[in-house]
């Protein structure tokens, strides 16, 4: 395999997740005679610090290429004041939007040896193992018109979505879905929000095209409460761009820290990988950053852009192991436990690919 990775280490711990990301891809090379091409872009603050735009002419080009991107994170608090339109946050919005990613997969796994590490019981977490889908180009995020009034006491946002852009990331969905255990679980608040009454109603008919996949459909403030009790009767969960964001934290918190998870963003040719973490700038520099999610995500880039199997249960296998021989990284650990560094938790991985 020959093949090319665009790389957006970003701000704050970014870096260091995704310097971990490259060790343990270089250990994939060797092992399975691959040669993978990376290039560096700027993006986000480490963009505006090296006085460009905050998604920069050249990173949206090396990420329009159909090439998959792996980013860190992005986020620096220094910006915080600049107008909406070059703030970090609606870069990584534009980034997303003209990459056109529609559907967010972010994997949730509890994993054998951080039974402890969740604030949850671990007879109720153990086995957990779900991918929420989260719509990503719709909803409040996108939405027109938004604004603050001019006497600053008042704002508004829209929450919009379309039949064609819930079809869109709901077949990606069922698609997952009759791959895995044929269950799948809608989120929505269809009782009061019309957005949602859309959303059920489109979903419900798409699945006649579906009739191996059981469907279900639960209310957001349902789930949130379900998902704490009882995560592992949940599979497949599709939801809105709003809702995804928060219950995958949530799912987070429930298998031990958010720095474990990873995502793939899918869409049509584009593909966008990230750990859902943020970019934790009090963290940088320090090399005490959780890698799992980027390792992780990185797995994801050889499952779903380089159709690469093997390759991504080993980096998966070998993630397990490491967490499973006792190595935490300090976001994990507890107690006497000795903390596991960013560089090397990366370091034990690539032993066990």
């Amino acid at each position: 395999m020959t093949r090319s990775l665009v790389l957006l280490p970003g701000d704050g711990i970014g870096p260091e997740v995704v310097a971990a990301a490259d060790v343990v891809l270089q250990a994939v090379c060797r092992r399975f005679d691959h040669r993978i091409d990376t290039r560096r872009y700027p993006m986000g603050g480490a963009a505006l610090r090296a006085g460009l735009t905050v998604y920069p002419d050249e990173t949206r080009a090396a990420c329009l290429e159909g090439v998959p991107v792996l980013l860190g994170a992005v986020g620096d608090p220094a910006f915080d004041h600049l107008p909406r339109d070059q703030k970090i946050e609606t870069g990584l919005l534009a980034l997303r939007s003209s990459m056109g990613v529609y559907a967010n997969l972010r994997p949730a796994r509890a994993w054998e040896g951080l039974e402890d590490a969740t604030p949850f019981k671990p007879q109720r977490t153990a086995g957990t193992d779900l991918i929420i889908v989260r719509e990503l180009l719709g909803g409040l995020y996108f939405g027109e018109p938004r604004g603050i009034a001019a006497d600053g006491r008042s704002a508004f946002n829209t929450m919009r979505y379309s039949e064609d852009e819930v079809v869109r990331v709901a077949r990606v969905a069922f698609a997952l879905a009759r791959g895995r255990s044929r269950r799948l679980l809608s989120v929505d608040k269809a009782n009061v929000l019309e957005t949602s009454q859309l959303w059920r109603r489109v979903v419900t008919a798409l699945a006649a095209d579906y009739p191996d996949v059981s469907l279900e459909h639960q209310y957001v403030d349902a789930f949130a409460m379900n998902l704490a009790l009882n995560p592992t009767r949940y599979d497949v969960v599709l939801t809105e761009n709003l809702f995804g964001d928060i219950l995958s934290d949530e799912a987070g918190a429930v298998c031990g820290s958010l720095g474990l998870l990873p995502s793939a963003s899918l869409g049509n040719g584009g593909a966008l990988y990230e750990p859902v973490h943020g970019s934790a700038p009090t963290l940088a520099g320090r090399d005490v950053a959780n890698p799992v999610g980027a390792i992780g995500s990185l797995a994801l880039v050889f499952r779903h852009s380089w159709h690469g199997e093997e390759e991504a249960r080993a980096i998966e296998a070998a993630l397990a192991r490491t967490i499973r021989d006792g190595h935490r990284t300090a976001d994990l650990v507890s107690g006497r436990q000795t903390a596991t560094s960013c560089s090397q938790f990366a370091r034990l991985v690539a032993e066990r690919v």
